[in-house]
């Protein structure tokens, strides 16, 4: 995870556009290319986004999700094991399981 950060960094670097990342632009970025994803999916059927297009769309999402996590010095597989745990939590198999119920209706 720490060299593909590190290869994301340096194309950022290069272009001297770490300037234009602050917390709030990364995260309007990461909206953004987040809707470009959802927008794949617009008029199709479930599975019909071209998966080109997808591949090149959840990139990135997840390029910005990780220089936000980054900028604010986050392990992120702490954060997603600690969410993960939270979620074991909120969602335990026994009630969860099967239901796309959220955790205040189970």
């Amino acid at each position: 995870m720490e060299q593909l950060l590190q290869q994301i960094r340096n194309f950022r670097d290069a272009r001297d556009w770490q300037q234009f990342h602050n917390s709030k632009d990364l995260a309007v970025a990461l909206s953004i290319e987040a809707s470009e994803l959802l927008e794949l999916f617009l008029w199709k059927g479930n599975e019909e986004a071209d998966p080109q297009k997808l591949k090149e769309e959840l990139a990135d999402v997840l390029m910005y999700a990780l220089l936000l996590a980054d900028k604010h010095g986050l392990d992120i597989q702490q954060i997603i094991e600690d969410k993960i745990k939270r979620n074991n939590e909120k969602y335990p198999v026994e009630k969860a399981k099967g239901t796309a119920k959220k955790y205040d209706e189970l």
